[in-house]
This record gives structure tokens, sequence and C-alpha cells, in this order.
């Protein structure tokens, strides 16, 4: 399948550039019409996958995000990589309130975020090293409560 609009930005891992990185997505998807909570949904989704790749990718110095969406129809599809340290257990990070910081102030629900706003989110090694969260979500779905006017 052919995308009908690609857009890919690389930035520096720095807590600075999460809002960038959500506003970048934020407006890419506007050419699809979306309604406000789906752009509010793909924003904290984004935000998540970027604070990780801030928080967890490079312990030791700034390293790169790299961010690419892509529009296929009527959905929207985010890939959010990094070239850092990388996941050991994807099913383990996946789980609620686990965190490799527990000294930190996190609350280990980065990916169950990720997941209750988008329709699919994936977790991949990049290569030899680092992670690659892909997340899809189709835009204009009618819920049942909207479909019976609630």
């Amino acid at each position: 399948m052919i995308a009908n609009n690609i857009m890919e930005i690389k930035f520096p891992a720095l807590s600075i550039n999460e809002g960038f990185a959500r506003t970048c997505v934020a407006s890419f998807c506007l050419q699809l019409n979306p309604t406000i909570e789906e752009i509010n949904d793909i924003k904290t989704a984004v935000s998540e996958a970027v604070t990780n790749c801030v928080v967890h990718a490079y312990p030791t110095k700034v390293g790169d995000v790299y961010l690419k969406a892509e529009i296929f129809d009527d959905t929207v599809i985010v890939t959010i990589k990094d070239d850092g340290v990388g996941i050991n257990d994807f099913e383990k990070a996946r789980q609620p309130f686990f965190t490799t910081k527990p000294d930190s102030e996190r609350s280990g629900m980065g990916f169950a975020v990720m997941e209750s706003f988008m329709d699919e989110v994936s977790l991949s090694k990049n290569g030899d090293k680092g992670l690659c969260v892909v997340m899809r979500k189709q835009l204009g779905k009618i819920t049942a409560s909207e479909a019976i006017g609630g």
C-alpha cells in the first residue's frame, strides 16, 4: 500500500522536543479533518513515545529520535525510533506500572497510555539497538454512543 502523504523528522532526545513532536504530528494529521478528540489521542500517544526515548533510550548521552508519520486514506501511522539501549522484554515493558526507573517519578504507564489512545501499537528492535514504536489510528470512526446520539 502506498501512503497518500509522508513526513519525517529527526531531533535530539531532549524533553523540550516532546511538545514539538506532538505538534508536528497533530498538524500533519489535520489534512484528514480529525475531531479534537482524535487529535488529542494522537498527541498523547506521541508524547508518551517521545518521552520514553528522552527518559529511557539514552541514559548517558543525548541521542536522536526519528519520527515518521504516514497517511493512508483515513488512517495515520506514526513511527518513533531511537538508537538507544532498547528494551529486553517487550511484554514486561507493556505491563502497567512497570518502570526501569522506580526511584524517579515515573508511573510506568507509557505503553498502556499509547495503547489506550491508538488502535494498534507495536514494538520492535530498531536493528541491533534501540526501539521502534509503530502506532496506528483510523480517523473518522463513529463510536456506538455517537451513532445513537449519546
